[in-house]
């Protein structure tokens, strides 16, 4: 194989030469990918130079020598940089390595047709050397394309947190947002969920209903993926989430569009955990600003509440207790300390009546309907509650008092591991009835 070869080298290279062009004009004309990324005389010239080295492979291994594949590691990993698909590049090795063996034979017969039957054996060792060329382009193809999609991952951590966190020159700022693919002005929000909850699906760019922090990476300037499940992701139809993971929760940058803001109650929803959602902001100057909201948010979040998004703007007086933790503690021990001294079921079930008052609007009847008990009882506990507290609910200065204190009680108890059950009515040990309460009937009110 390598005497036929050195005879027909001045032949062959020409040959070569000359399925290089072949193979650049099929390829751009067919493959939109190396047509969007590469211009011809560098295609040619790869392709070119990957056909030499396929016949400097099979001249090695008729010497016993293994193939050199330094060349097809470059080309993997260039194809990577620029973003051609693996299978762009394996479809034109593949092509590369019919061509070359049509210019082998072809190179062979016009030289002397008798030396055919020679080449046939060559056929199994070329193709060994092109499966090995095409084998190291995958994997340094795969090796850079992991590499580069961390580098992505980084930045695009790192101009989120620019945008995020605050604190840079507006330059910078605009500059971040245009990398991230945000308008100058728009609609923005900020989502931020509660630590130890778990991520929403991919490490990148999202839209909605599905993204959050697992997929491929993607450009910084791409929008799209969920983390493999429900969350914030890539839709069409919904907003567009950019999601930052950290050790201390995970925050969402969402491009609402056209979209409302509580369309990303919907959008959070799959995710069934604490979230706290900041006022629209018009520029991505302001989003600083919206995350510190969105975290305040989160913290208004009642511990008793199901799992869910809470909006900013519809928690504003909880909001004023939550981003005052001294405040918080004065209104706790100056408004409801006596109701904080009983007994912890004597004060559990003081306070459940007043927040669901509260959450009735000051209906005593569909308060007794929500707490399965008779309207009496509510009352009872209510006056209970005034006598402790020194205030009157039909005062609205004090009704301002105990609701702004009240908040205050159960943000604090969101934090702390919930008590354990109370023991059963009646069971030995069990702490008697409080006075002015009554046993919650079995069965809702009919």
């Amino acid at each position: 194989m390598e005497r036929i070869i050195e005879e027909i080298r001045e032949d062959l290279d020409r040959r070569i030469g000359i399925a290089a062009d072949r193979l650049a004009d099929r390829t751009l004309t067919e493959d939109p990918a190396y047509a969007a990324r590469l211009g011809r005389a560098e295609l040619r010239e790869r392709i070119h130079l990957t056909l030499t080295q396929a016949v400097d492979g099979l001249v090695r291994g008729a010497r016993g020598l293994p193939a050199e594949l330094a060349g097809a590691r470059a080309t993997g990993a260039l194809r990577a940089e620029q973003g051609v698909p693996l299978a762009s590049l394996r479809r034109t090795y593949r092509r590369g390595g019919r061509l070359l063996w049509q210019s082998l034979t072809e190179a062979v017969a016009a030289h002397d047709r008798a030396e055919l039957p020679g080449l046939l054996p060559g056929a199994m060792a070329l193709w060994d050397v092109l499966d090995q060329m095409t084998d190291a382009a995958s994997e340094a193809y795969l090796r850079t394309e992991a590499e580069r999609g961390e580098r992505e991952r980084e930045l695009r951590a790192a101009l989120l947190d620019t945008l995020l966190d605050g604190g840079g020159t507006a330059g910078g700022t605009a500059a971040a947002a245009g990398r991230l693919g945000l308008a100058d002005r728009g609609r923005f929000a900020v989502v931020v969920l509660a630590p130890g909850t778990g991520t929403p699906g991919t490490d990148g760019p999202h839209t909605a209903p599905a993204t959050g922090p697992g997929t491929a990476a993607a450009p910084v300037t791409a929008a799209g993926r969920p983390r493999g499940g429900p969350g914030p992701g890539a839709d069409v139809g919904g907003p567009r989430v950019l999601w930052r993971v950290r050790a201390d929760g995970e925050t969402g940058l969402v491009d609402l569009g056209h979209h409302p803001l509580d369309s990303l109650r919907e959008l959070l929803a799959p995710l069934g955990v604490p979230a706290g959602i900041s006022p629209v902001v018009s520029a991505p100057a302001a989003l600083a600003g919206a995350r510190r909201l969105a975290a305040l948010a989160l913290r208004t979040a009642p511990a008793a509440s199901a799992p869910g998004a809470v909006l900013l703007d519809e928690r504003l007086p909880a909001a004023l207790v939550a981003g005052d933790p001294e405040l918080a503690g004065r209104l706790r021990e100056v408004v409801l300390g006596p109701v904080l001294a009983l007994p912890p079921e004597d004060a559990r079930v003081l306070l459940d009546t007043l927040g669901t008052w509260l959450a009735c609007r000051g209906s005593t009847t569909y308060a007794a309907q929500r707490l399965y008990c008779h309207r009496n009882t509510v009352s009872n506990r209510l006056r209970r509650l005034e006598q402790l507290t020194g205030r009157a609910l039909s005062d609205p200065a004090h009704v301002v008092e105990l609701a702004l204190a009240h908040a205050a009680v159960t943000q604090r108890a969101a934090t702390p591991a919930a008590p354990p059950p109370p023991a059963p009515r009646g069971a030995p040990g069990a702490a008697p009835t409080p006075a002015g309460t009554a046993r919650r009937s079995p069965r809702p009110p009919g």
